[in-house]
């Protein structure tokens, strides 16, 4: 581990016991040690860095007011997490995060038993928390429950389905809002200063407790009107500010906003709210980057900046200009490219422009681009509404993301034949943010559904022959996969052409063995190939099937005529996948003598590490890949040599 700066307090701390005997001081300084700790971690080991820093007093005033692991801390997405992993036992294994065989970059129930669920995807912590603290309702034990959410999270759907059910059911749930963009509320000055410290003191919460159990005692409250004193107190806070709440409108009571950097005030709330009955939320304002100027001036920048300086803030970019393009800018011109030329071509993404590339198309056109915040559902039928009206909308979702939008694709686009172009970028293997982001499973999930064309690239050039053929060689729905990372040509621009919808293409002739490959992983088995080639003389054929649907029958009935031996190669699950479709290709037209070997990412969720170090593990490199087919040609020549043997 790198050797650290000025940490003092942070050395003592194992686990957030140790945290309990500590002055507000000490706690202090031990907000600025982890601070410190992060920013030199982060800086020679990337990571998601902006969150995390703002969320260090939050995190401190969690784990020093509530018993953890006991009372469950759940966090939404894991962006915001850093300090609590730290502060858990895993200080000392800090410099492994998101290494291969480290620590997973995401709260992990696996990893430790202070990460109470989940967290990779967004908006799921309020569900969470939810089911966890009924559960402990249910079962009588003195267990607090609270989930943070933030960092755009609140923009999806399931963030409000569970607000909308957390008062109809019996919990104690506290949700800590942690806005560090814009506050929700606009409402500042002493007024607020005011109800916020009123509304979250003991003594008010005594009145309060005390003037709704004379009410009830009374009669003056039946138990269909329990929720009086609740909307009373509500309609106050309303009245003094002039404001509504909109959390307060699901029957929720709110406090805040408050400074989310102001660790003696945060200790204070949540130590004043903590046994209050019924479902909370308190409402946080903090700064993304906190403590880190160019981390606290450049948000978006910063979020997961790689490698950078501590002392000067510059960033260390490694990639140089005359190597390929990254996937996602290819797509991200291309798409300006097809929108100069088509004012009908517009843009979606659910709160990623910069990492799918929109941001070009946003730059150009900034009334045809749209990043409707992480809300994939959304994203998808809002693309088929533009669609319907004949625009022709470029949706692009990372693949793991459109899991959450699949009941979209299904009802509002292909059942209706759509013309939406859906892009899913970070195909297959992505990398050290592990088993939540994979895009392993677009390829299995999207072929069964109706009346979708289904298509990979093999390099850059594809990408863009694909995306234009999408827009003007067809007039339904489309899905274009890509992975993350790097192409494979510097030259990338190209004339972009119209291709035929289910042709794959041959790319070179053999006779022992047929490898047909989908999409960019099929350079690697062009590599493989001549490693063998070179190395033993085999004569290997090789085809790029590039739709997966429909796909290509006539290359697949060549195939199945000249060799009894094929291997499938592709950068997903094989389970449902393409060499699942050659398979019932093979077995629907009576090719009952071709053996068929599946390559591609085993049934089970591949952890975290580079894509590199990942594609090694899974065997879908090209050193992976010459080892694979080896053993195939192997097997070939072994019973060959039995059957000549039995023939003599």
């Amino acid at each position: 581990m790198s050797e650290q700066n000025n940490i003092s307090v942070l050395d003592k701390i194992n686990f957030p016991s140790d945290m309990k005997d500590l002055s507000i001081d000490e706690l202090e300084t031990l907000c600025s040690d982890l601070r410190t700790f992060i920013i030199d971690q982060l800086s020679n080991n990337p990571g998601h860095f902006g969150s995390s820093l703002g969320t260090v007093e939050l995190t401190v005033a969690l784990h020093y007011v509530y018993n953890t692991p006991y009372d469950r801390i759940v966090w939404d997405v894991g962006h915001q997490a850093y300090s609590h992993k730290i502060l858990t036992g895993r200080k000392e294994k800090f410099h492994t995060n998101r290494r291969f065989g480290g620590l997973a970059g995401f709260p992990s129930p696996t990893e430790s038993e202070y990460d109470a669920f989940i967290a990779g995807h967004a908006s799921n912590s309020i569900s969470a928390a939810l089911g966890m603290a009924v559960a402990s309702s249910l079962k009588h034990e003195d267990r607090h429950v609270v989930a943070v959410i933030g960092d755009g999270s609140m923009t999806g759907g399931l963030a409000f389905e569970a607000l909308n059910n957390a008062n109809s059911q019996p919990n104690d749930m506290l949700i800590i809002l942690n806005d560090n963009d814009m506050a929700i509320d606009n409402n500042v000055g002493g007024i607020r200063d005011y109800l916020v410290k009123m509304t979250t003191s003991q003594a008010y919460n005594r009145v309060r407790n005390d003037v709704y159990q004379k009410f009830k005692k009374g009669n003056l409250i039946t138990e269909k009107g329990k929720n009086f004193i609740l909307r009373f107190n509500n309609s106050l806070k309303s009245l003094l500010t002039k404001q509504h709440n909109l959390f307060e409108g699901f029957n929720i009571r709110y406090f805040g906003p408050v400074d989310g950097h102001d660790l003696r005030g945060l200790i204070r709330v949540l130590q004043n709210i903590k046994n209050l009955k019924g479902p909370k939320m308190l409402h946080i304002h903090t700064i993304k980057g906190k403590g880190f100027k160019p981390a606290e001036v450049s948000a978006t920048v910063w979020h997961a900046p790689g490698k950078f300086d501590k002392e000067t803030g510059e960033r260390i970019i490694v990639r140089s200009k005359d190597q390929p393009q990254l996937y996602q800018d290819v797509f991200g011109h291309t798409l300006v490219e097809l929108a100069q030329k088509d004012e009908k071509i517009v843009g979606i993404t659910p709160a990623m422009p910069t990492g799918s590339s929109m941001t070009y198309l946003m730059k150009e056109f900034p009334e045809r681009a749209f990043d409707v915040g992480i809300a994939e559902a959304h994203a998808v039928t809002y693309s088929a509404g533009l669609a319907k009206e004949g625009l022709i909308p470029f949706c692009n979702i990372y693949s793991s993301f459109m899991q959450r939008a699949y009941d979209q694709v299904i009802h509002d686009v292909a059942l209706q034949k759509l013309h939406v172009i859906m892009c899913l970028d970070r195909a297959g293997l992505v990398g050290e943010d592990g088993p939540t982001h994979h895009g392993a499973f677009d390829l299995a999930y999207m072929r069964c559904i109706p009346n979708l064309i289904i298509a990979s690239p093999y390099n850059e050039h594809y990408l863009r022959h694909l995306m234009y053929t999408a827009a003007y060689g067809n007039n339904g729905p489309f899905v274009i996969r890509y992975p993350r990372g790097q192409g494979e040509l510097c030259d990338w621009e190209c004339k972009m052409e119209k291709l035929e919808i289910g042709k794959g293409r041959k790319l070179k002739g053999g006779k022992d063995l047929a490898v047909l490959t989908i999409g960019p992983i099929g350079n690697a088995a062009r590599e493989a190939i001549g490693i063998l080639e070179g190395d033993t003389g085999y004569s290997i054929a090789h085809y790029d099937m590039m739709f997966l649907k429909p796909i290509d029958t006539e290359l697949l009935k060549e195939v199945a005529e000249n060799f009894t031996d094929v291997m499938t190669i592709e950068n997903g699950v094989i389970n449902g996948g393409m060499g699942s479709a050659v398979l019932e290709y093979l077995s629907e037209n009576n090719y009952h003598n071709v053996n068929v070997t599946r390559v591609g990412l085993p049934d089970e969720f591949v952890t975290h590490g580079s894509v590199k170090e990942l594609n090694r593990l899974c065997e879908i490199d090209a050193l992976g890949l010459a080892k694979r087919m080896q053993e195939v040609l192997s097997e070939i020549k072994s019973t060959q040599s039995k059957h000549e043997k039995e023939y003599k």
